[in-house]
């Protein structure tokens, strides 16, 4: 038997043995395990299972052990993500600094700057958020307008960011600032890391139709970020966070993997579109249904085909920039999907005789509308494809 075999065979026997029976069931409603300074668990099987992962250094399993992580061979990364997908295991933690900003710090970051931020990451101690949107620089992100001046070892930063996902449960805040306010748009940024605990730092939820807040705005007034914070070099911030978004696009496939916070389309239709006999209610919705699963399926092979690409350090500029276009408008195709199929179920809320099923699914069908919006819309990344994967002129 290969080394690469005995370690498969190590990898299905332990998580076999430690991975509990609940955590190989998908995500429904709340469910994710957020990692960072204040983990909630809702089962005792969720705090298991972190735990578990975490003393296995499976948490982050291919970084280095340097840094917290599992030191695992691309090879057998790859053994353990197949084998997690054959259980059905869940992501034992959802953490978008882990599959944005670390990436980006490995890459670009000094040592004091890995030790000190990607250590209590791969430990589950820390929970990031993105600031990079603001009230006036959205969709052009390059018009930003907060902030960084140079005092000593210090940067004063001012200014504003908004949508900024889980703003209020956010340990730091990775964060582009203007540190030469004369120089042309995309230059003259900085890529800075902000404790959130800082003085001067405030965050206010925004509230969604959904009735969640999920997204918040974050004020910032004089706060002082120490010099040392700064990722990459001064004044080129632009091109670190090219860097990151490009991390962002295949981070949204994280979702669709490994129990995604998702519903199954045929299990939530299947009492609305089947009668007791298995025959279809509501045949017009057969050839939507059937699209909706083969769109999941074909997305999930091509996310598959985009990690085997990154591993084996092929370019895969093109797949990463349509993983988010793809992945937020099947979603949102689904939901209308499941909305329809619903019916008169379909209008339930909250209150007494709502079948609980029904209202997280029309919750989801609400919040579905931003995810076309947020990491930048579809709008913006049909234009990013059609310049810079299929080379086409700027229109006029």
């Amino acid at each position: 038997m290969s080394e690469l075999e005995t370690f498969r065979a190590q990898t299905r026997q332990w998580l076999e043995v430690h991975c509990p029976a609940s955590m190989r069931t998908p995500i429904v409603g709340d469910e994710m395990v957020w990692g960072g300074s204040s983990v909630e668990f809702k089962t005792e099987d969720q705090r298991l299972w972190f735990e578990r992962m975490r003393e296995k250094r499976w948490l982050a399993p291919d970084w280095p052990r340097e840094y917290g992580g599992g030191g695992l061979s691309p090879q057998q990364m790859r053994v353990l993500e197949s084998e997690m997908r054959r259980l059905g295991c869940r992501q034992p933690q959802y953490n978008l600094g882990m599959w944005m900003l670390a990436p980006v710090l490995l890459e670009l970051g000094t040592h004091e700057q890995k030790k000190e931020h990607l250590v209590p990451m791969a430990e589950g101690r820390c929970r990031w958020c993105q600031g990079f949107s603001e009230p006036n620089a959205g969709s052009d992100l390059a018009s930003l307008r907060t902030r960084a001046e140079v005092d000593g070892d210090d940067f004063i930063v001012n200014g504003a960011k908004i949508w900024t996902s889980y703003g209020d449960r956010a340990d730091w805040m990775y964060a582009l600032v203007r540190t030469d306010p004369g120089a042309r748009k995309q230059q003259g940024i900085s890529f800075v890391l902000i404790d959130m605990r800082s003085p001067g730092v405030s965050v206010k939820p925004i509230e969604l139709i959904s009735g969640k807040s999920s997204f918040c705005e974050v004020f910032f007034d004089n706060v002082r970020v120490p010099r040392r914070q700064l990722v990459g070099a001064l004044n080129d911030g632009w091109t670190v966070a090219k860097k990151l978004l490009q991390h962002e696009r295949a981070a949204m496939g994280k979702f669709t993997e490994g129990g995604a916070p998702s519903h199954d389309p045929l299990a939530v239709a299947r009492p609305f579109l089947f009668d007791e006999h298995g025959a279809l209610r509501e045949p017009e919705l057969r050839a939507r249904l059937a699209g909706v699963m083969m769109d999941a399926q074909a997305f999930a092979l091509t996310h598959r085909r985009l990690t085997e690409q990154a591993v084996a350090r092929q370019d895969t500029g093109a797949l990463a920039s349509i993983m988010k276009l793809v992945q937020t408008e099947q979603e949102v195709a689904k939901y209308e999907l499941l909305m329809a199929a619903m019916g008169g179920d379909a209008l339930s809320w909250d209150g007494e005789g709502c079948d609980t099923a029904a209202v997280e699914v029309t919750r989801a069908w609400l919040l579905s509308k931003t995810y076309t919006i947020a990491g930048g819309s579809s709008e913006i990344q049909l234009n990013l494809i059609a310049r810079r994967v299929l080379g086409l002129p700027e229109g006029r």
